[in-house]
């Protein structure tokens, strides 16, 4: 826990799930879809400030051979703050304990965070020969 932040390795709950994304200037997605997606979630990390959620990430996949980062999210007035490096660590420890040689973990950045990724190991694929996106092979 950093500044008061309280972290959860649980769901984030739906409504807040959809408020964040809107927040961040992601498209608003219908409760249903948003609730059933989260509830496959392989893995869920959730950060706190009181009660309001201001930063989550979390992975889906298989849970075996393919791992996908997903929703990393952190609130704007509470960016640049170290949160989604908080988010980063907690993912990474799951997949360090998770993904098996042979496995692969892949996600989709936004626009200009790709940086924020390769400190982690992910690199940008050029297209050639696998196509566009960011992978980390284990």
């Amino acid at each position: 826990m950093s500044h008061g932040y309280k972290i959860v390795h649980q769901s984030p709950d739906v409504k807040e799930f959809i408020r964040l994304r809107k927040s961040i200037g992601w498209d608003e997605i219908d409760f249903e879809l948003a609730k059933n997606s989260l509830n496959n979630s392989l893995f869920n990390v959730s950060i706190y400030d009181k009660d309001s959620l201001i930063g989550m990430g979390r992975i889906v996949g298989d849970g075996h051979m393919y791992f996908y980062v997903q929703d990393v999210i952190v609130e704007p007035k509470y960016q640049n703050k170290g949160l989604g490096a908080m988010v980063m660590k907690e993912i990474e420890l799951y997949l360090s304990e998770n993904a098996k040689k042979g496995s692969t973990i892949g996600l989709l950045a936004a626009k200009g965070k790709e940086g924020f990724y390769t400190k982690y190991g992910y690199y940008e694929r050029s297209g050639d020969p696998l196509g566009k996106g960011m992978c980390k092979f284990v």
